[in-house]
């Protein structure tokens, strides 16, 4: 059933003309690609495989729900702190466990839905889980990003510092002063100005850009190809639960979709679908040796400002980022991005994930004067910053938990378990 919805200027079903389509397009790729090659790039990974990857994902994502739901599947946030140490461990094999792992993990989420219905997840993941949790995604990153801010091959350098915080200032500024379309891609635009005043400081080494080719295949990493086929427990258990974590983020996602278009894709095309949707994009992304992707919350405040629903504008968008990934000097542009660029936006983005948590504390007026709350969330968040990981096993059979795992599962478990009220507020309350 579709609300009537003011002031749209396409609604999902419609087509755009072409040279309108094409700048809609474009102003939606523009939208995620900060982002979408960050993640990559703080990893270690490709981000010509990541851009393909997200194209192919989000078209999959959108055959998957019937062309019902305009999404677009970037490169997540989410696991970059279990993709990082399982790519000094691991190497990519790896990360291409843990990536299709979770998209395993949405499937059978997706199976579970379809079967009996969503209440469920509503109780596994209320929000005194969720909040805590996404705030440790975002403050575990701040030691990896203040890494980069500041250390040049191993030694502080001040250039890098510097580059960090003009990068970190500049985003912020385009943030809040810039307005229409420059105003979507702040993120963007940072990372653009602090390049060019990394260039001007030294740090920038443009050799390969030089000698990279025009139009380049990427460089896939197939794991059940290019590497000897092997079962990564470690990696899959690592990655797996976090996947909860996302999942939740898509269903919030879903809720402001809704809200935008005047519809119910909880009901039609069905949760079951868009998870399976997210979830077959990651598997995708996996396979080809890309990260683990996500429904992106930059293309939804697109759709927000422009009123433009388009399931076809996110369909050109994901064309484009697939034509961009075979362009061999971008790709090598991109990859001559120093720390010191990406550290100063990662302050930002990772605070944002951060904060990101703690709204959702706060829109659901969670009580921390209840006992049950303040014990779930002070034992997360100790537990998943300071990243006291579980280790078990020894030699090359070692399989370790990290932080934000082992908090994840914890904070579930609490939550399943602690009483609503101590023994102290009930003889209060008596």
């Amino acid at each position: 059933m579709t609300k009537q919805v003011h002031d749209v200027v396409l609604d999902v079903d419609d087509r755009p003309k072409f040279f309108q389509w094409l700048g809609l397009s474009l102003q939606h790729m523009f939208s995620m690609f900060g982002s979408t090659v960050l993640v990559p790039l703080l990893v270690g990974l490709n981000p010509g495989i990541a851009l393909f990857s997200s194209g192919v994902g989000t078209l999959l994502h959108i055959w998957i729900t019937k062309k019902k739901i305009p999404a677009y599947m970037g490169s997540s946030f989410a696991f970059i702190v279990p993709m990082v140490s399982l790519m000094k461990t691991t190497g990519y094999p790896g990360v291409a466990a843990g990536v299709i792992a979770v998209g395993v993990v949405y499937l059978i989420v997706a199976a579970v839905v379809a079967l009996i219905g969503t209440d469920w997840i509503e109780r596994l993941l209320p929000p005194i889980v969720v909040g805590p949790i996404i705030m440790v995604i975002g403050l575990s990153l701040s030691s990896s990003a203040a890494q980069s801010a500041t250390v040049l091959n191993g030694h502080y350098d001040l250039r890098v510092f510097a580059v960090a915080m003009i990068t970190l200032g500049v985003t912020i500024f385009f943030n809040m002063y810039l307005s229409g379309f420059m105003g979507l891609i702040p993120i963007l635009l940072g990372i653009v100005v602090g390049y060019l005043f990394a260039l001007w400081f030294g740090l920038v080494d443009l050799k390969p850009v030089t000698e990279a080719a025009w139009l380049a295949w990427p460089d896939f990493d197939i794991p059940f190809i290019d590497y000897q086929p092997h079962m990564y427990w470690n990696a899959i258990i690592v990655m797996a639960p976090i996947a909860l974590v996302t999942i939740t983020e898509h269903l919030g996602h879903l809720m402001v979709l809704d809200e935008l278009t005047g519809r119910d894709f909880i009901k039609n095309p069905g949760l079951h679908r868009t998870l399976a949707g997210d979830g077959a994009a990651s598997i995708f992304a996996g396979l080809v040796g890309g990260p683990s992707v996500t429904s992106y919350g930059e293309n939804i405040g697109v759709m927000a400002i422009t009123k433009v629903h388009s399931v076809y504008v996110l369909i050109g968008a994901a064309l484009f980022a697939i034509a961009f990934s075979f362009v061999g000097k971008l790709s090598a542009l991109i990859q001559s991005i120093p720390g010191a660029v990406t550290g100063g936006v990662s302050f930002l983005l990772f605070g944002v994930i951060a904060a990101s948590g703690l709204r959702i504390l706060v829109e659901n007026k969670v009580d921390f004067n209840l006992k049950r709350n303040l014990m779930i969330a002070s034992a997360v968040l100790v537990i998943g910053i300071g990243n006291a990981y579980l280790q078990v096993g020894t030699g090359s059979q070692v399989v370790q938990f990290s932080g934000v795992a082992i908090a994840t599962v914890l904070g579930i478990v609490l939550n399943l378990v602690l009483p609503q009220e101590a023994a102290s507020e009930r003889q209060l309350h008596s």
